[in-house]
C-alpha cells in the first residue's frame, strides 16, 4: 500500500504525519517599546523533550495534530485551540516539515503529547524574552584585542 505524498517538497510525508504546534509568547520591539504577541511554532522532538523534563519556555501550550491539519494546502492553518490573534513564525510551512521529521526519526517522542490533545503543564516563563526584530550591532570596541605576535610565526 501506498502512501500518497501531501508535498511535494516533502515526498517522505503524508497527511497524517504527527506533528507537536506550540503557542509562544515572543515580543516585537518598536519606537523603543517592546510589544508582546502570541507566535505559533512548530515544535521538533528534542525541544518537546527538554520542554516536557522543566526547562523554561516561552511556549504556553502545545497540541499535537497532523501535518495535514496544520498545513492542508501548504498554507497554514491555526489549530482551534489557539486564539485568533495568533501568528505564525516566519517560515512555518518549511519548520513543519522538518519538525514533522523528527517525530518520524524519533517516534518515542510522540508519547509526551498524545495525537488529538494539548499540554499546557510546562515551566512557562517569559524572564528571558524572545524578541523578534532584534539585531545585533557588532562595534570596533568588541574586538578582542590581541597581541601583535598572535598571527606571526616566530
Amino acid at each position: 500500500m501506498t502512501t500518497a505524498t501531501f508535498n511535494s517538497s516533502a515526498p517522505d510525508l503524508s497527511a497524517e504525519d504527527y506533528i507537536v504546534v506550540g503557542l509562544a509568547t515572543c515580543f516585537i520591539k518598536e519606537d523603543g517599546e517592546v510589544h508582546e504577541v502570541s507566535v505559533v511554532e512548530p515544535i521538533p522532538s528534542a525541544a518537546l523533550e527538554a520542554i516536557v523534563k522543566g526547562i523554561p519556555t516561552s511556549y504556553r501550550m502545545a497540541t499535537a495534530t497532523t501535518v495535514g491539519a496544520v498545513l492542508p494546502d501548504e498554507t497554514p492553518r491555526l489549530p482551534a485551540e489557539f486564539p485568533a490573534d495568533a501568528q505564525f513564525c516566519d517560515e512555518f510551512a518549511y519548520r513543519a516539515i522538518a519538525a514533522a521529521r523528527t517525530y518520524k526519526v524519533r517516534p518515542v517522542a510522540q508519547s509526551h503529547i498524545p495525537l488529538g490533545t494539548s499540554r499546557s503543564d510546562f515551566q512557562y516563563s517569559t524572564e528571558r524574552k524572545r524578541v523578534l526584530n532584534s539585531q545585533r550591532i557588532i562595534r570596533p570596541e568588541d574586538n578582542v584585542k590581541q597581541h601583535e605576535y598572535t598571527h606571526k610565526v616566530l
